[in-house]
């Protein structure tokens, strides 16, 4: 679930990032041919998250309502505050130098991954990326990010089963090793986005075909799909790149079968889930959504959209050598949306570990019990 790297068994397994969608209705690929074609349906209000909180007089209760004015907000600024000011973030990690085992290290964009014999240890860090980039560190976030997936995925195992051993620490988890499919399985239920690859960014750009999903002409952005879509990516060196049903098999990069089942199952997952973690999904507020869209406003988010729509606003962020330094009150907004998230979706209350050991101590500590123990 979520960006999760080395997520689902048997034998071999994918990577979906799951974007907020409703539409249950899907077609085989096998039948289908490989290529999905949408019809155009006027736009419908979908199921969003929400909050119980006490309406304003004359107003609805909404999440939005829930993320400014909840009690909660005040418990984690100060310490989300301090964390930025102190640079407590958990921005790297050097585990390989620590804790005895662990063989080598991998970078990934916000997860530091490393080689345990039969096993690989999974570290969620505070790195904020985007545009292929870190853009800055986030108070918390990896351990929201984490906690996130492990609750993700004790409650998809009905559709899949996955990886997960142990989660020894708030920032990590232990998973079995697996053979990955080379292919990330994004999954698509409206037209919006604004990086490259995001579904709004080609369809303006006159795309009508994209990884063999014909999308009808006179969509907008933020508009709802008929139904839900995979876009498919393979990796290159530090970006994304799309790619159709076809060239997969094509390239044998999965066999058709392979193909077919995986597909099915991401699509299925993100039907269950319909959001995951605020590193792969959007979180738009449900009671305003509507109007917004009929207005031709954006849709008031609780993720990292603002994020980047901060830095598309005051750079190039793809093409810059040096990015601006994002704010703090914006890095301490994106840390609160954070644990708003955990909260509102997992129903359980996010601890704020205590600062009395350095985390990075404290990782290390957790990590060689834990690797002891699986000896």
């Amino acid at each position: 679930m979520g960006d999760f790297t080395v997520a689902l068994n048997p034998p071999k397994t994918f990577r979906a990032d799951i974007l907020l969608s409703t539409t249950n209705n899907r077609t085989s690929p096998a039948a289908r041919g490989f290529q999905t074609v949408l019809a155009f349906k006027p736009p419908r209000a979908f199921r969003g998250i929400r909050a119980s909180v006490m309406p304003r007089e004359g107003q609805q209760a909404s999440l939005g309502d829930a993320l400014v004015n909840t009690p909660r907000r005040s418990d984690f600024v100060e310490a989300i505050r301090r964390t930025a000011a102190l640079s407590n973030c958990l921005s790297e990690t050097s585990l390989h130098a620590t804790v005895p085992g662990l063989e080598s290290k991998t970078r990934g964009k916000v997860r530091d991954i490393y080689d345990a014999g039969d096993y690989l240890v999974l570290v969620t860090t505070d790195r904020q990326s985007a545009f292929d980039r870190i853009l800055a560190s986030i108070p918390f976030k990896g351990q929201v990010l984490n906690q996130t997936s492990l609750w993700w995925f004790e409650r998809t195992k009905h559709i899949v089963s996955n990886a997960v051993v142990l989660a020894p620490d708030n920032n990590v988890t232990i998973a079995r090793k697996c053979s990955v499919f080379p292919v990330e399985f994004v999954a698509r239920g409206f037209v919006t986005g604004s990086t490259d690859t995001s579904l709004w960014t080609v369809y303006n750009k006159g795309v009508r075909n994209y990884c063999g999903n014909v999308i009808p002409d006179g969509m907008v952005k933020n508009q709802k799909l008929p139904k839900n879509i995979l876009t498919p990516t393979t990796k290159a060196a530090d970006h994304d790149v799309p790619i159709t049903p076809d060239e997969i098999i094509d390239r044998g990069l999965m066999t058709r079968a392979d193909y077919v089942e995986v597909s099915e199952k991401a699509l299925s997952l993100f039907e269950y889930g319909q959001v995951h973690t605020p590193d792969s999904s959007r979180y738009w507020i449900a009671n305003s959504y509507l109007e917004r869209f009929q207005n031709g406003l954006e849709p008031e988010n609780i993720d990292k959209e603002f994020l980047r729509l901060w830095f598309i606003s005051h750079c190039n962020p793809y093409e810059d050598e040096v990015l601006p330094d994002a704010p703090e009150d914006l890095v301490c907004e994106l840390a609160w949306r954070y644990i708003f998230l955990y909260e509102t979706i997992t129903k359980s209350k996010f601890e704020v570990p205590s600062t009395e050991e350095p985390i990075h101590d404290r990782i290390t500590r957790n990590v060689a019990s834990a690797l002891s123990s699986l000896k």
